[in-house]
Order: structure tokens, then sequence, then C-alpha cells
């Protein structure tokens, strides 16, 4: 055989090769851009209140980002598994994904004592959510999730959760002795304040006010907790909210789960979930004004405590902060980021 021929016959398996190669590349291609994925999702929110209307447009906006081929089948709180079921359930794949708030687990997982809300810390809701942005937040926190196998996607933090009391707080030294409901570093902090904590699940709140179990609680923001009726069983709201300042709840997957998708999918779960972040946010900040009119008008008495009061109560806070990292060495890596960023902010001398 020539020199020339070989030389055509091997241009001519490699253009057959490449044909094949394409022919099943393509099919492919064309399947994955077909392909359609159905999870479920269990929110922390009850069906019709504000806070889980953005869970709706949250699974929207995913649906559309992907041109209806990523659905996410939405529950309110409590439907799937009662609330605090909700991490071990996702965990085990009972369902792929929930919203949370991983001061809930920080009993168990230190870390998320500082994910979900920082009391006497972080004032804006801006400085709180660039800290995971722009200061290293989400790696930290997804490697607190990970040996869970959990995937943690993004915050969505807004303001402030104002204190709900069934008798006047009207300063620190006032807190001693009461029952509260916290949770997370809040219940560390209020503990430190001389409160004597019950954790309960947000869906007991309102009962638990009801009947005296508890003198005061935070629960959500002032819109969400006014939907749920608080204004009826507490009648004092006490603002700012230095026990919560700012808050973060957390859109949380199945790791497994979470590591099937395509990328366009993933992408699409990390920019809903920012989005909803801030128009959550904003429609709580236009809300605020107007709805603290609405509890005057229940016969409730807005309290607004003194910051000078709240700065001297600072140091017993901070020491709390500490505390609650209970010596693990990513919680002390969390908590010592967050304090140096602070600092860069002029909160913290």
């Amino acid at each position: 055989m020539t020199q020339s021929k070989l030389a055509r016959r091997q241009i001519l398996k490699s253009a057959i090769a490449s044909a094949a190669a394409v022919g099943v590349a393509a099919p492919l291609a064309a399947h994955a851009q077909g392909a359609t994925v159905t999870w479920r999702m269990q929110a922390l929110w009850d069906g019709g209140t504000t806070p889980q209307k953005f869970e709706e447009k949250f699974v929207a906006r995913v649906a559309e980002l992907t041109g209806g081929r990523f659905k996410i089948n939405l529950f309110a709180a409590g439907q799937i598994v009662p609330a605090a079921q909700a991490f071990d359930a996702v965990r085990g794949g009972a369902f792929e994904m929930m919203k949370t708030f991983d001061g809930y687990e920080a009993g168990k997982i230190p870390s998320f004592a500082f994910t979900s809300t920082i009391p006497f810390g972080f004032a804006e809701s801006d400085d709180y959510e660039a800290w995971f942005y722009e200061k290293g937040g989400l790696d930290l926190v997804r490697q607190a999730y990970a040996p869970a196998g959990l995937h943690y996607i993004a915050p969505t933090v807004y303001g402030q959760e104002p204190l709900h009391s069934k008798v006047p707080i009207r300063k620190m030294a006032d807190l001693a002795g009461k029952k509260g409901r916290f949770v997370g570093l809040a219940s560390a902090v209020m503990g430190a304040m001389g409160v004597s904590v019950t954790p309960l699940p947000t869906g007991e709140v309102y009962s638990a006010l009801d009947k005296g179990v508890i003198d005061m609680a935070d629960r959500g923001d002032l819109t969400a907790n006014f939907e749920a009726g608080l204004a009826e069983v507490a009648k004092y709201v006490i603002v700012p909210g230095f026990h919560q300042p700012t808050t973060a709840t957390a859109y949380v997957a199945n790791k497994g789960a979470f590591e099937k998708l395509p990328a366009e999918f993933k992408a699409a779960l990390a920019v809903a979930a920012r989005e909803v972040s801030s128009s959550l946010r904003q429609h709580i900040l236009v809300n605020d004004a107007s709805v603290l009119a609405k509890y005057e008008a229940k016969g409730c008495e807005v309290i607004r405590f003194n910051a000078a009061d709240v700065a001297a109560a600072r140091p017993k806070a901070m020491a709390a902060w500490r505390a609650a990292t209970k010596g693990d060495a990513l919680a002390t890596k969390i908590l010592d980021s967050q304090i140096a960023f602070m600092k860069e902010l002029g909160l913290l001398a």
C-alpha cells in the first residue's frame, strides 16, 4: 500500500470515528437539555403567610430559570414531617430540600450558632449577608453541613426579630427571672441575661404565650408575627430586636441529590435564593413601619430599648458567643471571622 493510500485510509477512519462520536454525543446532549428533575421542599412557615409566599416565589423562579425542567414541590412547615425532624429527614433522603434556621441544630453542631443570627452583633442585614458572600461565610457554613450529608445552598437574610412579651420589658435588667422562647445563639445569650430559656418550635410560640408557659418569645419578623396572631397573646412588642438584630434562614439540600444536579440547576438555586433574600428583606423593611401601627391598634404597646442600655450588655453577650463555640475548631473559626469583620465595620472596638 502506498504512503498516500495509507494516509487517506487513516483520515477516513478518523472521520468515521468523529462522526460516530458526534452521533452519540448529540442525543446525550439533547437528553440532558430535556431532562427534568422534581424535588420536594419543606419550608419553615405556615401556608398563606408572607414568608411562605416568598418561598413560592423561590420555587417559581427556579422553574423559570431552568425552562420548567427543575420543579420543586413546596410544602409548608410540618406538612411532610414535624419541623424538628426536617434536618434528619432531608439528611436521610426522605425529601430533597428544606428551608431551615441553623440555630435549631446548634446544640449538635456548634457552628450553626453563628450562621443564623448574632445577638448584639451585626446591626444591619447587609453586613451579615456580606459576611456570607464576601468574607467566606458560605464556604465555612458548607463545611459545617457537609459531615451531615447536607449541602448549604444560600441564606435568606433579613432584619430584626422583635421580642413579644406578656409583661413589660423596658430595660435590659428587666429580662432577669423571665421565661422566654429562644433558639440557637440567642438561647445562650438570653440565658446569660438571666432568662430561663425554652427552645420551642416556631409553631408552638403562640400557644406557649397564650397559656403562660413563657413570658416572652422571639418568633419571626414583625409582619409574620402579626399574621400569626401574636398581638392577641403578647401585648408588649420590644424593638429593636437586640437578641436577633439580623436573621439568616437557610436553603439546605440533601448532598447526594444536590451533587446529581446539572450545573445549570445548581446555579438556578443559587440565583433564586439570592434574589429572594433581597426581595424579602426589602418587603419587610417597607412593611415594618406600618405593621407596628397594627399592633398598637390591637392594644399592644411598642417599647423601644435605649441604645446605650443595649451597648452596655454587649460584653456579656460576647462572652456567651465564645462559650457557644464549645471549643469546636470550625465554630471558633467562624466566630473569629465574624468578629474581625465587625471590627472592620466599626461595630466592635
